[in-house]
Order: C-alpha cells, then structure tokens, then sequence
C-alpha cells in the first residue's frame, strides 16, 4: 500500500490534490497496488466524488456527533466519502487516550485508521489498541532526504515484530524520496509506505510514484 500525505502543501489542495489522486489511481491500477491520499478534511469530497482511490482525513477528533465546534468529526470524515484517517502524526501528537478512543470510533463507523508512532515504545504502546496500521516514523527523518528504511533499519525490523505481534499491519515513513527507499522498506518486512514531500513537491510524480509501486511487486 502506498499512502500519500498531502499536508498542508499549496501544491496539493483542491484541484491539485485531485490531480495527485488521478496519477495513484491511474499508477495503482497498472500494478495492483492499492493507494491511499490522505488530504485536508475540505478535500475528502471533492476527490471522493471523482477518483476510485480511497481517500483518508489527515486528522480526525475523538468525538461522536454533536457540539463539537471546530472538530473534525469521524462521521463527518464517513459521509464526505473518506474511508479512514491518519492518527497521531508528528506535526499532530495526541494524547493515547484520544488515539484509543478514535480507534475504537473508526471500528464502530468502518473507518480504517493509520496511527502514527516516532520510535519503539510509542510503536508498542499504539499497537496494543490495534490501528489498522501503525506507522513508524522517526519526526527527525520526515521531510529530509535520508529515509528511514535507509538511516535506521534495525528500528524498522523491530517496529515491525513488535506490530505483527498485534495481529496490525505495519507502514513506513519518513525521507522515502526515492526506489531503493521502497525496496529497502519491503525488505525490512512493512506492508505499505506513508510519503509526503516526496510525492508531492516531486518534479515528476508518476515517474516517482510508478518507481514507488515497481519497488512494492
């Protein structure tokens, strides 16, 4: 699985962001890989409506409905046509308590959800309320050109055990700019990957994203 993370990068909202989505589902139905956008919650309509990738929030709140002012509602996330959400990056820690509860909402709404860790003891403590993926991703890593399959494997072998060990899948983030990022990445064992700026600020994203999906066969 390849998941791109839009952020808040103008090169990626509204349109451009659709444009991304069209290049993955065009890239996923080529190699069989399945791709996920995860965009700003004003997007998730938009690219829902007009693409048949599956589109995920980059945030959601740990809320049921009612006056939440200013909340990103799972419910909200469900009916624009997103299938999941993004959990705890770096750039937008939660408390574990929140992670859990959000978690156990996406369960009962049938959201997947994608919950983000920065190093082992975080990995462990996300995986035992069982995400449907946990991602590692050192925040060090995340925009720079070393990825994290590359600088440090041997917390990527670990994450991975520890994950598995949940009965979770498992992705990586975090400096994955380029093939051998990927091939590393499936060596150490993940299931998918969550890139950012490597995407989306690429010269040539389906050049870039085609290498992506080569390196998961």
């Amino acid at each position: 699985m390849i998941v791109v993370n839009t952020k808040a990068y103008e090169e990626a909202i509204g349109k451009e962001a659709l444009e991304i989505a069209k290049i993955m589902e065009k890239i996923g139905e080529k190699y069989g890989i399945e791709m996920v956008i995860a965009v700003q919650p004003t997007d998730i309509y938009l690219i829902s409506s007009n693409s048949s990738i599956k589109v995920f929030s980059q945030h959601m709140d740990a809320i049921e409905s009612g006056a939440y002012t200013g909340f990103i509602s799972p419910l909200a996330i469900k009916r624009a046509g997103g299938k999941g959400s993004i959990l705890n990056h770096s750039e937008h820690r939660m408390k574990i308590e929140d992670v859990a509860k959000c978690i156990e909402i996406g369960k009962k709404t049938g959201l997947t959800t994608i919950a983000c860790a920065g190093n082992l003891a975080v990995t462990k403590s996300i995986a035992c309320l069982t995400p449907d993926y946990v991602a590692i991703e050192p925040p060090e890593l995340i925009g720079g050109d070393v990825s994290v399959s590359e600088a440090k494997p041997e917390i990527v072998r670990k994450a991975v055990e520890i994950v598995k060990g949940f009965g979770c899948k498992i992705l990586c983030g975090a400096g994955i700019k380029k093939e051998g990022d990927v091939e590393k990445a499936v060596e150490l064992g993940v299931d998918g990957i969550l890139v950012a700026s490597g995407v989306v600020k690429a010269r040539n994203r389906e050049k870039v994203l085609e290498e992506f999906a080569r390196a998961m066969i």
